[in-house]
């Protein structure tokens, strides 16, 4: 205590000139229109800057969150345009006068995920996601992006599930080119993670460089017109009398980050109807 009183004494001369000069400040601009003026323009303008600044450290602690936002909202407009090109597929079909507006998705949903890990030079490469069984996850539900197709779901656990990453040669996806019905296999032949072939196409088949690949709907894992990538030209490891095509995928696998995973609530119904008859019959008698 001793030692503060004495830097006071010691440096009084300095703390009465502070005062002094505060002092002087707050008269000169109380009694000065021009000074006050000057003084809450300054004022203003700091404050702004350190409001910013405290504005910009908050929204960064929120991109978090209004990341997953974007990827819910993205994720129902891409359901609403996959489900507004089936249904013009579907009307194509179908007499003016007997024109029905249905909602050709309305079995389809998703659940957004994280991807806690990812590889991508393995010969087969996995993706693991922090969603699980406890949030509907289940084994063969198909896996997106905002830019295209990433997996399918294979193995599950409690809080998280292992996808079969689409760069995984043991995954065939069924796909086919935009405004066209011939369909093929989608397949990675193990090389560059930025491309995949897609097989077993008709040789009389037309196509354009930069035509659009897309799920074909044949099975309950992608609805049809999930995008998938892009003709690049043709493959080199065509098979006897089929056509082959090297597609650039839509998906950047080495920066995946937040994926979405398609539920189907009729996925088992169809799985039932697909099973043999004396497969059906087995699982009505195994049934309590």
């Amino acid at each position: 205590m001793k030692n503060l009183l004495d830097f006071f004494v010691k440096h009084s001369a300095w703390f009465v000139l502070m005062l002094y000069v505060i002092l002087s400040c707050v008269l000169l601009v109380r009694n000065n229109p021009y000074q006050q003026s000057v003084y809450l323009t300054s004022a203003n303008a700091v404050c702004a800057t350190v409001y910013e600044g405290l504005s910009s450290i908050t929204d960064y602690f929120h991109l978090k969150g209004i990341n997953e936002e974007l990827q819910e909202r993205n994720a129902m407009l891409e359901m609403e345009v996959v489900d507004l090109r089936a249904q013009v597929n579907d009307l194509k079909m179908q007499l003016p006068d007997t024109l029905q507006l249905q909602p050709v998705l309305q079995h389809f949903d998703f659940v957004v995920a994280h991807v806690i890990s990812n590889s991508i030079a393995q010969t087969n490469n996995y993706i693991t996601i922090n969603r699980g069984e406890a949030d509907g996850i289940k084994p063969e539900m198909g896996v997106v992006d905002q830019s295209g197709v990433v997996g399918v779901v294979n193995v599950v656990g409690k809080h998280s599930a292992r996808v079969i990453s689409l760069l995984n040669p043991d995954m065939r996806l069924s796909c086919k080119l935009r405004d066209s019905e011939y369909f093929g296999s989608m397949v990675w032949d193990g090389g560059d993670p930025r491309y995949a072939v897609l097989e077993e196409l008709p040789m009389h088949l037309t196509y354009h460089v930069g035509d659009t690949v897309m799920t074909n709907g044949f099975s309950t894992v992608f609805p049809e017109g999930i995008i998938v990538g892009t003709v690049v030209g043709p493959a080199h490891n065509g098979r006897g009398n089929f056509l082959s095509l090297k597609v650039r995928l839509t998906t950047n696998f080495s920066q995946l980050s937040s994926v979405r995973v398609i539920t189907n609530d009729m996925a088992e119904e169809l799985k039932a109807l697909e099973l043999p008859p004396g497969d059906s019959i087995a699982r009505k008698e195994d049934k309590p």
